[in-house]
């Protein structure tokens, strides 16, 4: 047995950096990136500046990834999904087998949306709703009260324009490309307004934008806003996108499929991490350094918002891009130098990089958004993804995604209860 592996009659044993991605066959920066996914806990010793981890726990992870790894009964590895959508791979991302940041930066968010969807560019596409969908979305999205989150108004919208098309249940490409172009222009159009009078028609983004701030738009910050739709499009097998290919494994409609990934979106640790870093980001910019709100965050066992991601060892590129179109929009300027002291404080604890999470709330903050904006920009963005998904799903085998339960209860036959 190793010198690092737990050992018997050694209770609260703590292993190095080193030695845990020893133990769990990785690299010391994926192991910073289990901690900032709450998938490990580490602490520092009194007088010490390394982190170190509980053995035990160590040990239970490893466990778990070579269950994973080898597809034992229940623990999801028999849910491996083959696809032609998006692969990530070495810290890129591809949508179709090309470079999705330079998709992103060379096609508007519907153009990449139609790419995902058929394999074909259409220059100059823009998606419309028919006014009657419309409407009906608006008012039952008015009808909610006043504090509904932006994700529950999104899936009563959904919910709405599927009980306005009654041939829903038309799984044909060709009818679910055609539920497609509707369904996200409506959910843009069902939200309310904040802007006077916001544009109902013209490229998506510029649609979206008047729902997200009051602040009248200018064309670098449209541009951040569309290639962040069309970077957060899809992003592989997420946890809502799974939920929309088991929906849609059960032949669901395009609509309840869509429904499926928003109610998953809303997890925090899924669609909502970008409010959460929005939210460190003001506190930040009010305090003017990084310093004591990250030492609150450690303070209190919360993982930093906005930093790691289990998928990329380096910098998320999605979060790259968006800097760099961030950096010519003057008046971002102060979140931008929040969010670098964020990742250089951050750093002398944990060496994590930035994710897309914390881009999209330096351009909410920065645009006069609310904390929620960047959870609406993730759900109408990955809105393409899901019926990409579905499309993909809907040639498959029926009820494929069915995994087995692997049952840890009593033994029967128990007595009955009394």
């Amino acid at each position: 047995m190793r010198d690092h592996e737990p050992t018997p009659g050694r209770p609260g044993r703590r292993l190095t950096t080193k030695e845990t991605a020893e133990v769990l066959g990785v690299k010391p920066e994926t192991v910073y990136a289990y901690v900032s996914r709450g998938l490990l806990s580490s602490r520092r010793e009194p007088g010490g500046r390394a982190s170190t981890f509980d053995a035990k726990e160590v040990e239970a992870l490893a466990r778990r990834n070579r269950r994973e790894a080898a597809g034992s009964p229940g623990s999801g590895g028999d849910l491996s999904v083959r696809t032609r959508i998006t692969l990530i791979d070495k810290d890129r991302y591809y949508f179709r087998g090309v470079d999705a940041t330079e998709l992103a930066a060379r096609h508007s968010y519907e153009e990449v949306a139609e790419w995902l969807w058929t394999g074909r560019l259409t220059p100059g596409v823009t998606f419309t709703a028919p006014q009657a969908t419309v409407e009906v979305a608006r008012h039952v999205v008015n009808a909610l009260p006043e504090h509904t989150s932006p994700t529950d108004r999104l899936r009563v919208a959904a919910i709405a324009a599927a009980a306005g098309d009654p041939l829903r249940f038309d799984l044909s490409e060709e009818a679910v490309l055609s539920t497609a172009r509707i369904l996200i222009p409506t959910l843009v159009a069902a939200l309310p307004p904040v802007l006077h009078a916001p544009k109902d028609d013209g490229p998506l983004a510029h649609r979206l934008w008047g729902r997200l701030t009051g602040r009248p738009a200018d064309e670098a910050s449209l541009r951040v806003l569309d290639t962040a739709l069309a970077l957060l499009a899809d992003h592989d097998l997420a946890a809502s996108t799974l939920a929309v290919r088991v929906a849609a494994s059960a032949r669901a409609h395009a609509y309840a499929a869509v429904s499926a990934g928003l109610g998953v979106l809303e997890g925090p640790l899924h669609g909502a991490s970008s409010g959460l870093a929005h939210r460190m980001l003001l506190d930040v910019l009010d305090q003017g350094t990084a310093v004591p709100v990250i030492a609150d965050e450690l303070r209190a066992g919360r993982r930093i918002p906005g930093l790691g991601h289990l998928l990329y060892v380096g910098e998320d590129p999605r979060a790259r891009v968006l800097f760099g179109l961030l950096e010519q929009v003057p008046r971002a300027e102060p979140a931008l130098l929040a969010a670098r002291d964020i990742v250089a404080t951050t750093a002398r604890h944990t060496p994590l990089h930035a994710n897309v999470d914390l881009a999209l709330a330096v351009f909410t903050a920065s645009s006069g958004m609310p904390a929620t904006a960047g959870e609406t920009i993730f759900a109408v963005a990955r809105t393409a993804g899901w019926i990409a998904h579905a499309l993909e799903e809907y040639g498959e085998r029926p009820l494929r995604m069915r995994p087995v339960g692997h049952y840890v209860g009593p033994r029967p036959p128990q007595p009955l209860p009394e």
